[in-house]
């Protein structure tokens, strides 16, 4: 059974993305650049980290193949048509199984795709990074990225350093994906992670992983959520909105911030195209 391993959060200015998550009270990593034209900052938190990710150089960008999905073109697409949350990634331990099982269940599957690259640490030693990536797809939610990802260094994501945040943020709870017809999503979710879809009220659907929950949510449940409509309606379903746990909410900047129930949200417009949400552990 998956759970959630990372969320990417495109952006056309990485600078200014870094700059608002820096005020919004979070460590951040040094900037790095994937060989395939994306370029990002990573947000460690407890199994899971946020991706805030750019096309940095274009010209390196990898074209979608006649069976291969392009993580760094997806994004570019995506970007074409607005900034947001473009994608969520779960764990595993093995990439190839995961496209063999995922075929069998009848799931779109591609060719897997692995890469490496540099890393530093925080005391100046470089490191390589590997992943291992499976790609599927919902042809209802053609702007809805979702994957598979096996860490070859996974410790990297999770220093004690990057994971000590002024905002006191401790884990990912809970990731929204809406607009008409989410819940819908429910059987190719289940597919994906291996998880019971739990019907919790009308118009949402939650998938309860380890490292928070999946919630497939009807546009008014999203709005009784966040207090906002879901920021692209026109992609169909899409990922929404994300929820941030936090130690206490008396450390986060409360500056554009709404408090909607026991969350304080910080609305799609501010936020990249995406709603941003904090909750008290």
């Amino acid at each position: 059974m998956r759970g959630l391993n990372h969320l990417v959060l495109t952006g056309r200015d990485l600078d200014a993305m870094r700059a608002v998550y820096a005020r919004l009270g979070f460590t951040l990593t040094p900037r790095a650049q994937h060989p395939f034209g994306t370029g990002n900052t990573v947000i460690q938190l407890k199994g899971c980290y946020l991706e805030l990710l750019a096309v940095t150089i274009p010209p390196d960008v990898i074209e979608h193949g006649e069976d291969s999905f392009s993580f760094s073109a997806f994004n570019r697409d995506y970007l074409a048509r607005h900034e947001g949350f473009a994608m969520a990634v779960f764990d595993t331990a093995d990439a190839t199984a995961d496209i063999a099982d995922w075929k069998a269940a009848g799931l779109p599957t591609y060719a897997p795709f692995g890469f490496k690259r540099a890393a530093n640490l925080p005391d100046g030693r470089e490191v390589t990074v590997g992943f291992e990536l499976a790609f599927t797809s919902a042809p209802q939610a053609p702007w809805l990225g979702h994957f598979a990802c096996q860490h070859f260094m996974p410790e990297y994501y999770e220093q004690p350093h990057f994971l000590e945040h002024a905002n006191t943020a401790q884990a990912v709870h809970d990731v929204w994906i809406s607009g008409h017809g989410a819940t819908g999503l429910a059987a190719h979710f289940s597919g994906v992670t291996g998880l019971p879809a739990e019907e919790v009220d009308a118009g949402q659907v939650v998938l309860r992983t380890r490292t928070g929950d999946l919630v497939l949510a009807e546009p008014a449940a999203f709005r009784a959520a966040f207090d906002v409509d879901p920021p692209h309606p026109r992609d169909g379903p899409h990922l929404a909105g994300l929820t941030i746990a936090c130690r206490t909410l008396d450390a986060l900047p409360r500056d554009g911030l709404t408090r909607v129930g026991d969350r304080f949200v910080l609305p799609p417009q501010s936020a990249f195209g995406t709603a941003l949400a904090f909750v008290a552990s």
